[in-house]
């Protein structure tokens, strides 16, 4: 999938409020838009969770990002759901801490 550096880069001002990339999320990002797999090693703040969030949203199809932080992963998905992008609700999370399983 090919998608040009400034939709790119307006994307990560749009949903993330950032102007610039850090270390190599840019770099890995391209990646997965290319198809390619990535396991992405980066320690905490790093930015880890930016490089498969953006893509999913510039990409057609379901994401699914296994993470093993349920506070971190509800505080992603509590932020992504701050943000329209005309579809409604657009990030959902299941873990183990879910009492039960409730279907729209």
């Amino acid at each position: 999938m090919s998608i040009d550096s400034a939709t790119i880069h307006k994307t990560l001002k749009e949903f993330f409020g950032y102007d610039t990339f850090k270390g190599d999320q840019e770099s890995v990002i391209r990646h997965l838009m290319e198809g390619g797999d990535a396991f992405v090693l980066m320690p905490t703040g790093g930015g880890k969770s930016l490089c498969y969030q953006l893509p999913a949203l510039l990409m057609e199809g379901t994401a699914i990002v296994i993470s093993p932080l349920i506070a971190l992963m509800k505080n992603q998905v509590d932020l992504l759901r701050g943000f329209d992008a005309g579809t409604g609700s657009i990030a959902h999370f299941l873990n183990s801490s879910l009492s039960k399983i409730q279907i729209e």
